[in-house]
């Protein structure tokens, strides 16, 4: 079978084809290989515009992406889009989520309860102590710190992680082989053993102004949890805190003097909603660390079986009381009550006042895509 990668990255390298565009392009032509073949007359049949359909076949004409592949992976760089088995799960649920990413490191599954600490390059000596605290007590409990590698909060928050041992991931606005700032590249090499840098951009891109706004979204789209340190009214953490809010991430932001500059920002999104974060342990509660060590042994010793599968579609995004789950699915009461508190355990489902239980949402739309493609496939 023919390795699709290469018709994803060439659609990369076409700017002006977004998840939006391709993902019409993949409804029109019905695959990824069959969308980069097409003439010209049939790309603006599909809705391209005739700048952008001379754009794509002037790349496609000039390029063999066989070869670029090769060396993309020469260098130690992974692939993943959409259809690829290692794409991010938690990424894939976002509103126009990245059709490519490039990976230097590795993505291991306990990834997916990683917290974004995002802030200021122009940090105070106390927002350096909240970062440096809080990134270490999350790598202590196995919890993955995301951030973007830029001066200040960020840089600290990677330095953090590491030095107590974590794991962190860093989302580039650039190539995964051109590291910005400069400064930042041994910190950099540190990040790729002991967690991955991330960029949708192809390699060679470098780092641009009008990148770093958009990769927010990926910081954001990874992690479960979004905490803004110190920002500024125009800080590029507060872009990063409203993609949180447009995908339905918790969004922690640390209190600070209503005279400082460097606090305006995160003093704002408390005041739009945010969660103020007065101690590391209001973030531990969140996550809900006992439930997270469950989740995780649960997922690795019971794997699902039709009755999840059926229950999983029964329970709502509003609270249901377990007698009308259990009739609305026809399975005895004590069957359906000891299946849901697996279902629980594993993150599934949710258990609310009154013996009521609502879908977590967040994997139900990923459980639910895979139950409709196993029924398209059987």
């Amino acid at each position: 079978m023919e390795d699709q990668t290469k018709y994803w990255v060439g659609f990369n390298l076409v700017r002006g084809i977004g998840p939006v565009r391709l993902e019409k392009l993949l409804a029109h032509f019905g695959d990824i290989s069959s969308a980069w073949k097409a003439r010209s007359y049939q790309l603006a049949a599909a809705g391209l515009n005739e700048k952008l359909t001379q754009q794509m076949v002037q790349i496609r004409d000039g390029i063999d992406l066989d070869h670029l592949v090769e060396k993309i992976r020469n260098t130690g760089i992974k692939v993943y889009y959409w259809d690829h088995p290692n794409y991010p799960e938690r990424l894939r649920l976002i509103p126009q989520s990245p059709f490519v990413i490039y990976i230097h490191g590795e993505l291991v599954e306990e990834d997916i309860w990683g917290v974004a600490i995002v802030g200021t390059r122009r940090f105070s000596d106390y927002g350096r102590q909240i970062t440096a605290d809080l990134a270490r007590v999350l790598a202590g409990y196995g919890i993955t710190v995301v951030s973007g590698l830029a001066r200040g909060i960020d840089g600290i928050a990677h330095q953090a992680a590491l030095d107590a041992g974590g794991r962190t991931l860093a989302v580039l606005g650039s190539g995964i082989d051109q590291i910005y700032p400069p400064e930042h590249k041994k910190l950099a090499e540190r990040i790729v053993n002991k967690g991955a840098l991330i960029s949708d951009y192809p390699p060679g891109t470098p780092p641009d102004g009008s990148n770093f706004p958009p990769r927010n979204r990926i910081i954001s789209g990874i992690s479960k949890i979004i905490v803004v340190i110190e920002a500024g009214k125009k800080s590029g953490a507060l872009i990063t805190a409203g993609y949180a809010a447009e995908q339905g991430k918790e969004v922690f932001a640390v209190p600070g003097k209503i005279t400082s500059p460097g606090s305006k920002g995160a003093n704002l999104l408390i005041k739009q909603g945010a969660h103020p974060l007065l101690s590391v342990q209001d973030v531990l509660d969140q996550l809900n660390m006992k439930l997270v060590s469950e989740q995780r042994t649960v997922q690795k010793t019971l794997p699902s079986d039709p009755r999840e599968a059926l229950l999983f579609q029964a329970v709502g995004d509003e609270p249901q009381h377990v007698d009308d789950i259990s009739t609305l699915v026809s399975l005895p009461i004590e069957e359906v009550t000891s299946t849901l508190a697996l279902m629980e355990l594993k993150g599934m489902v949710r258990k609310t006042f009154g013996m009521k239980y609502v879908a977590v949402r967040d994997m139900m739309l990923d459980y639910r895509s895979k139950i409709n493609l196993n029924k398209e496939g059987s």
